[in-house]
């Protein structure tokens, strides 16, 4: 999995270079000036323009809505503490940086009539950008590598997602957490179950986005709402409710700055969240370009919470440690009985997960 992570860096880095080098060499007899990069500004909603800027923000809200997946990954890396932290930073800044280049380079390049653009024959807008300014061969060179990097990124996210679905089910917090708790010896021990669920999940809600363009945007804007939920649940707990219990590890951003950062952060993913929710063309939209989001977030938060109240409350009771004995230390243990954690101690080497062959 590392080394699938690893192509999938080297292909960004290569799609990146590649549009920032070629674009402005085929367009070097029309390139906008800085005015029109820096400074103007195109409104094709019947939104405000002010409003529309805001709703400018999703495209960097949805780039930035995988850098979690360190996390997600943090059980099979070295020296979790601190390897965690500086991946997720090096992901905020590496999209900050090389998207900032190529925003820049998208502008200088694009056809100064946006709406020749977003209405292209071909059906993406990136791809009538490289056709202005490279022609067709190039343009289809460079959709294949932005599709294989598209994909890439597509089993990215499966991957991170497969590593929480196996952590729910170790602890017992998913539906058939039995079928999907298993590792598989054969294949690396990796969850392999759990993989191949979340691949088969992703397919069937790809295949519901074919359906109409609202329902694609109203799957992308839930997966936005639903991860900024996941990462300010925990932020809010510990500001609020978590100080005196919050131990800080080797990345600590220091009593003065930490609490401030964390209520910024806070805002930010409420202020994200309800962004995500506004259909993108207007006020007044029609059954075509209406945005579902809250729709299908509060049908899908709303059966998460009516699952643990109806039942699941009655038998979970949070994250269990499923770990050797003497793997932990008096202090760990005793720690960890203090947070209330169920400690279930196993021999090893079976460290108490079931091992497919």
């Amino acid at each position: 999995m590392g080394k699938l992570q690893t192509v999938s860096v080297v292909m960004n880095f290569i799609i990146i270079a590649a549009t920032v080098i070629a674009l402005p060499i085929g367009a070097r007899d029309r390139r906008n000036d800085g005015h029109f990069i820096f400074a103007q500004m195109g409104n094709l909603t019947t939104w405000p323009t002010g409003w529309t800027f805001m709703l400018s923000w999703l495209s960097p809200i949805w780039t930035i809505g995988a850098f979690d997946s360190c996390v997600h990954l943090s059980e099979e890396a070295t020296n979790p503490n601190k390897a965690v932290p500086f991946g997720i930073l090096t992901s905020i800044g590496c999209c900050w940086f090389f998207g900032f280049i190529t925003m820049i380079v998208l502008a200088a390049t694009i056809n100064p009539d946006p709406e020749s653009v977003t209405g292209t024959q071909f059906g993406q807008p990136m791809a009538q950008i490289y056709y202005d300014a490279l022609g067709k061969k190039a343009t289809m060179g460079l959709m294949v590598l932005l599709f294989v990097t598209q994909f890439l990124m597509g089993l990215s996210i499966i991957v991170a997602a497969s590593r929480q679905t196996w952590a729910f089910s170790r602890d017992g917090a998913l539906p058939f957490s039995s079928f999907f708790r298993p590792i598989s010896r054969r294949f690396g021990y990796i969850p392999l179950r759990a993989t191949w669920g979340c691949a088969a999940l992703a397919l069937v809600l790809g295949a519901l986005a074919f359906i109409a363009p609202a329902a694609a945007l109203a799957l992308f804007s839930m997966a936005v709402a639903g991860n900024n939920l996941a990462f300010g649940v925990p932020i809010f707990a510990r500001v609020v409710w978590g100080q005196k219990k919050f131990v800080p590890g080797p990345f600590y951003t220091g009593d003065r700055f930490s609490v401030p950062i964390a209520w910024t952060a806070i805002i930010f993913l409420v202020f994200g969240t309800l962004l995500a929710m506004f259909p993108v063309e207007g006020p007044d939209p029609t059954a075509q370009s209406m945005n579902y989001t809250v729709l299908i977030t509060t049908a899908v938060w709303g059966g998460a919470l009516t699952y643990y109240y109806v039942d699941a409350r009655k038998w979970f009771t949070g994250p269990k440690i499923t770990i050797a004995n003497d793997d932990l230390t008096d202090e760990q243990q005793v720690g960890i009985r203090e947070e209330g954690l169920e400690l279930q101690m196993v021999e090893k080497p079976g460290v108490g997960i079931k091992k497919e062959a």
